[in-house]
């Protein structure tokens, strides 16, 4: 009989390995369980394709330092999470490295990842994974780690034998929680590891039954619910992540973020998947972004208008300037000037998907009734909250009509909040800034909405906010001439960039917009 292993780093590269050749094993069969929190046959790949991410980081972080080797499990666990599943199993490796990589023991450690996890999922729900991850932590005894795992791995299948009894959708379809069952797969191959075993896969608690059907064959099908998963990596600071759940908590459900000390992982259901990326926009850099749609559940459109039949997707955008009319224009937007026009522009649309772009901070509430509005009618609309011309621009310069509604919108939801935005303004009375007071007649330099700069003139001042928005990075500046503006504003700005910047480039276009001598945006 082998002898039992120590609980070290070697040891947890073998339990990696063999946890992922397991859930390779048991992959079709625990995606074909997979009924909740969605019907969408995919747990058992989630699971594999996390695993995997973390398998992938172990081998690029070789060393005998256990903690080091916990935490490069747990990072790669958390950066390649895939799904509801696999972002829960994340944040229960990051529990356990937390208390096993400072010398705590395996028990104590499979109670502070259950514990992390039900923290970490907005509203637990049992009879899923987190149940099974709470009684594997609850049953473990024992001193040597190699008993711990075992007594553990044991209540970790009594408990998920359990799960139909406890969650209707399991009962309905007459299967264990799919998620569960990849846990108890998970603990089995640590426990294999500590006692020295080759793994042996758990026996199948329950039937299995082909996803998609109920013990009587007839189609099982999960009613409601958002039809879009959205999961992205954030970098954002800790103190963020607090609204940033209230936010997404509001726009859906099955949410969960994981992670901690500036990197986590997000995932959601939502219907609105511009809203869910713009609240990562807010607390951070969101990236890595990816959407599933939920099956092929397309909103029956409305009735067709009186007019013209009705096209597949329209941008809506207010701007204001007739030089700014016609580069939206011709980008393919339908342009108003106001956003009291927005619900008259979406009728005139006769689009059955439309992205709103506001292009004022202002106008977010006015364009978030008027979507609203629209989607009572059955309208699919996705509100982009963009808060300057500039980020509506770079929305508009990664459009694609061609692409699925979901995947456009994230990619103008990205370009827009990859923007920073500035404007040069005309101070019209001496009054208080956040740069100090400012007189009648001097040049405000706004960045992101708050003054930052009182400059003598518009070339001073404008140089003086190119500097300070370039020196945290950027690859393409865009300017835009408002009406009334000295026409080598522009061009003297330019020449600045040529010659500060070797690496930027630089846009000009004519806006035309009264009361606003220059917009700025950076990429």
């Amino acid at each position: 009989m082998p002898a039992p292993h120590p609980l070290d780093a070697p040891t947890v590269r073998v339990w990696c390995r063999l946890a992922l050749q397991a859930l390779g094993r048991a992959r079709e069969e625990i995606d074909a369980i997979n009924v909740y929190p969605v019907a969408d046959g995919d747990t058992g790949t989630n699971l594999y394709l996390t695993v995997e991410s973390a398998a992938e980081a172990l081998e690029a972080a070789p060393g005998t330092d256990l903690a080091e080797t916990l935490r490069a499990m747990s990072y790669g666990a958390l950066i390649g999470a895939r799904g509801n599943s696999g972002t829960i199993l994340a944040q229960l490796l990051r529990g356990m490295t937390r208390v096993l990589a400072d010398g705590g023991p395996l028990a104590h450690a499979l109670r502070e990842a259950a514990d992390s996890a039900y923290a970490a999922v907005a509203h637990p729900v049992e009879g899923t994974m987190l149940t099974v991850a709470r009684a594997a932590a609850a049953g473990a005894s024992g001193d040597a780690p190699a008993t711990v795992a075992r007594t553990a791995y044991e209540a970790a299948r009594g408990a998920l034998a359990d799960t139909p009894g406890q969650l209707e959708a399991l009962g309905r379809a007459g299967v264990v929680d799919a998620g569960g069952r990849g846990l108890v797969a998970v603990l089995g191959a640590l426990a294999d590891a500590l006692a020295g075993q080759e793994p042996a896969l758990p026996e199948v608690v329950g039937p299995v039954i082909p996803f998609g059907c109920a013990p009587d064959g007839d189609p099982h099908v999960v009613p409601g619910g958002p039809a879009y998963e959205v999961i992205y990596l954030l970098e954002a600071a800790d103190s963020a992540v607090p609204a940033l759940r209230g936010t997404l908590d509001d726009l859906g459900d099955s949410l969960v973020v994981v992670g901690g000390d500036g990197l986590w992982n997000v995932h959601v259901h939502v219907d609105d998947v511009g809203a869910a990326v713009e609240a990562g926009i807010e607390a951070g850099r969101p990236y890595r972004i990816k959407v599933t749609h939920f099956g092929d559940q397309v909103r029956a459109a409305p009735d067709e208008a009186p007019r013209g039949e009705r096209v597949l997707r329209a941008v809506v955008a207010v701007v204001r300037g007739h030089g700014l009319a016609d580069l939206c224009a011709g980008a393919g937007a339908v342009v108003v000037a106001t956003g009291a026009e927005l619900p008259d522009a979406i009728r005139r649309a006769h689009a059955r998907e439309v992205v709103l772009l506001p292009n004022d901070a202002t106008l977010r509430e006015t364009a978030a009734t008027a979507a609203d509005h629209a989607r009572s009618e059955g309208v699919r609309v996705a509100l982009i909250p963009t808060r300057s011309a500039v980020q509506g621009i770079a929305a508009l310069a990664v459009h694609e009509p061609a692409r699925r509604f979901d995947e456009d919108v994230v990619a103008m939801t990205s370009a827009a909040g990859a923007t920073r935005y500035a404007e040069l303004a005309v101070a019209e009375r001496e009054s208080w800034t956040s740069a100090g007071i400012c007189q009648a007649g001097d040049i405000l330099g706004l960045i992101d909405g708050d003054v930052a700069v009182i400059g003598g003139n518009l070339v001073e001042t404008g140089t003086i906010v190119l500097d300070r928005m370039l020196a945290a990075g950027g690859e393409m500046v865009t300017l835009v001439l408002g009406a009334g503006a000295p026409d080598d504003l522009t061009e003297r700005l330019e020449a600045h960039v040529r010659d500060g910047y070797l690496a930027v480039d630089t846009v000009v276009y004519s806006g035309g917009e009264p009361g606003c001598p220059l917009l700025i945006g950076v990429e």
